[in-house]
């Protein structure tokens, strides 16, 4: 199950911005606003789920019906060929999906019989996915046309009639009362008094952005840059997501949260920091493979960690409503500014009708926002013996 999900993500997200920018010939504000599609569908979903899932429907059913939907709206996409009808639709996709992924941790949980030691387990199968769909858009040639969203209709079209098979899970909240308040998480505003959880959550909304620069110009950067397969090459992050992963709880040990979260920010900072020289270098492919590779202590040591710091910061009656409110601010508010501002940058040093771009100067703006929040981030949080996790978990 969480194989097929990520995969249907993984075969258009991160090669979209090629399509769009080479083939479709859309502006970089516009290529943006697309990628910040996901961000809207991670505000808007959890409506939805709380909603439908909790009340009304079983899961696993739920989760099959969203795909089977999925797959006719992605079908849809890859025949669109202007923004006003692309964005929509792409819109009305990305909350169909976005929903899943509540759905997929609900099922797994519902049916683990040792979440924390299984949960991890299964959830490492969503960077096998996301690394064998990189590998098959390379492979079948779909980093710069519409095949890629095909490839991810048939992958949501078998992720659909599969989710049919799984486990009947019945819905919980049945009769439960429900306000956005609750599935916003806003309860956890509370938390907000305290000055490091503050600057954590802030921090965290900023980092948000260079995540988006990277999500959304990546491989459009490679491929100006003629890198053969750049899809295949860019899951080399999804593997070392699963190493840093599993270095987490010992590295947790030794430098605490703060240390962690530093760590999480300088990769940050050294990603884009070779990205802004590699194109100015010579023989300097080891930059390239050096600022993908570190992927996994940028999202891990930032996301995983984060979640982790929230889980054990927030006592047990708003802990849900704090990670709901944590994925918000973050996956939703923090992907959406990032990129809109990421697409505002990129046409900013567009050049030659959108044929080119001055990466160098593009990868600087996240780069000095992540330095910049390294300083904040150290100074003003303070990490207390309540804040180390017992463990490291997902």
């Amino acid at each position: 199950m969480v194989f097929l999900h990520y995969f249907v993500w993984g075969t258009w997200y991160v090669t979209m911005g090629t399509y769009l920018n080479a083939t479709l010939k859309f502006e970089g504000s516009q290529i943006g606003l697309a990628y910040g599609s996901t961000a809207i569908g991670a505000m808007v979903s959890p409506f939805f789920a709380g909603i439908v899932a909790d009340r009304f429907f079983a899961t696993q059913r739920l989760l099959g019906a969203l795909h089977l939907i999925g797959a006719a709206l992605l079908w849809y996409v890859s025949t669109l060929k202007s923004f006003g009808q692309f964005y929509p639709v792409l819109i009305a996709y990305t909350i169909s999906y976005m929903a899943g992924h509540g759905l997929t941790n609900a099922l797994t949980l519902a049916h683990s019989k040792n979440p924390a030691k299984e949960f991890p387990l299964v959830m490492l199968m969503g960077s096998v996915g996301w690394i064998c769909a990189g590998l098959a858009v390379s492979a079948l040639k779909f980093e710069d046309n519409a095949g890629m969203f095909r490839l991810a209709a048939g992958a949501a079209l078998v992720m659909g009639l599969y989710s049919f098979t799984l486990p009947h899970t019945p819905p919980k909240g049945a009769g439960a009362p429900v306000n956005a308040r609750t599935m916003l998480g806003l309860d956890a505003l509370r938390l907000m008094r305290d000055r490091s959880f503050a600057t954590f959550i802030i921090c965290s909304f900023l980092i948000c952005v260079p995540l988006s620069f990277y999500f959304s110009w990546m491989n459009a950067f490679m491929n100006e840059l003629k890198i053969p397969n750049a899809a295949a090459k860019m899951t080399i992050g999804q593997v070392s997501d699963v190493v840093f992963l599993l270095l987490l709880p010992l590295l947790l040990k030794r430098l605490g949260v703060k240390g962690i979260l530093i760590l999480g920010m300088v990769a940050w900072t050294v990603r884009f920091g070779l990205l802004t020289q590699f194109p100015k270098a010579t023989d300097a492919a080891w930059m390239l493979f050096v600022a993908i590779a570190v992927h996994g202590m940028c999202y891990d040591y930032i996301f995983v960690m984060g979640r982790m710091y929230v889980d054990n910061r927030a006592s047990e009656d708003i802990r849900a409503a704090t990670q709901g409110f944590h994925a918000f601010v973050t996956l939703g508010a923090g992907m959406f500014v990032g990129s809109w501002l990421s697409g505002v940058v990129g046409q900013h040093y567009t050049t030659n009708g959108g044929a080119t771009h001055a990466w160098s100067e593009i990868w600087l703006v996240p780069a000095v926002m992540s330095a910049a929040l390294i300083v904040v981030f150290a100074i003003l949080f303070r990490e207390t013996p309540a804040t180390l996790p017992a463990n490291a978990k997902r």
